[in-house]
């Protein structure tokens, strides 16, 4: 049976890390390698490594300098032998069949990349199901990339998803491990355009906890904002002449996204150099404006000739942007 390998990035979540090793533990598929690599951390958690490593020969330990999640999954891909390759953030857990299923999903569809949904587990105790359809199906070339840029049907997230090994070929030369947010975008985009097909099933057995000192609960930063932006740019760069428009598409709606986030922020003063240079970004790019939907066309005009009335549509504003992509 083929072998799979889960990397596991690990950077001051001592508490957190034996659940989720734990879980990886429990699984159903026999063949399972287990790659934990400490991204620097000054808490316990090389502790809790070394406990884990000596109970199950299943656990291979890396120690690094501390270079950002990116850079611990390359490496963790590196020292890695299996022919699938799947990553799991080690506060999170997952159920004892995802990677069995994936595996098996991916063998009967011949596909290169086996993925699901999610569960979001918020700190104050609400459990969100996301992409949880119950069914199958299976997407070309095309399809996976353009499912993924849309962010509705497809999570952007590396750790849904089971890799077929040879997609890493060039990929470490080709990542900038220097973005620290949508960075699973960033991979995952040349791992899907890597693919000849992918398949997807709509179940959750993966459990994403959002703690209150998550980085995802820590406010607006700069690379909160700018980072997707440089990503899709990127993206551009790396995307066929038949998916440019769709990539296109995808950079807008994230000026987008990124405007409102800045100007019905409760504390907008504090951002406004931020929501000057996105509305800036967002008119060098209004030549590009007829790929947008009408709804977020008319948007993006109002940022670019009267920023006032869009702060003023603050309550349209929720209800037309709750389904765009806020991973």
């Amino acid at each position: 049976m083929d072998t799979i390998s889960v990397i596991v990035p690990a950077y001051n979540i001592g508490p957190y890390l034996g659940r989720s090793l734990d879980s990886l533990l429990s699984q159903t598929v026999p063949n399972l390698e287990i790659i934990v690599v400490d991204d620097g951390s000054t808490d316990n958690t090389a502790e809790v490594m070394r406990e884990y490593a000596e109970k199950s020969d299943k656990i291979r330990t890396i120690f690094k300098e501390n270079g950002g999640v990116t850079s611990a999954r390359l490496r963790g891909v590196q020292e890695s032998t299996g022919d699938w390759i799947a990553f799991m953030d080690g506060d999170d857990y997952v159920e004892p069949q995802m990677y069995g299923r994936l595996l098996q999903n991916a063998l009967n569809a011949g596909a290169d990349i086996s993925h699901c949904g999610h569960q979001v587990h918020y700190a104050d105790g609400r459990v969100e199901y996301v992409h949880q359809s119950g069914k199958i199906h299976r997407q070309d070339h095309r399809m996976g990339l353009w499912e993924l840029l849309d962010n509705r049907d497809v999570s952007m997230s590396l750790c849904t998803k089971l890799y077929r090994r040879k997609l890493f070929e060039g990929l470490e030369d080709w990542m900038d491990s220097s973005i620290r947010n949508n960075e699973d975008l960033l991979m995952n985009y040349y791992l899907f355009d890597r693919a000849e097909s992918a398949v997807f099933e709509g179940n959750c057995p993966y459990h994403y906890i959002l703690r209150k000192d998550s980085a995802s609960c820590k406010g607006i930063t700069e690379a909160h904002i700018f980072d997707p932006i440089r990503v899709r740019r990127l993206l551009l760069e790396r995307a066929a002449p038949d998916m440019k428009d769709d990539v296109q598409q995808a950079l807008l709606r994230n000026l987008l996204f990124a405007y409102a986030q800045v100007d019905v922020n409760p504390q907008r003063k504090q951002y406004e150099s931020y929501r000057r240079r996105v509305r800036e970004m967002l008119q060098k790019e209004r030549e590009t404006f007829h790929l947008l939907s009408l709804r977020n066309k008319v948007l993006a005009n109002m940022i670019c000739y009267a920023p006032w009335s869009f702060h003023l549509a603050y309550g349209a504003f929720v209800a037309l942007f709750q389904r765009e992509e806020q991973h």
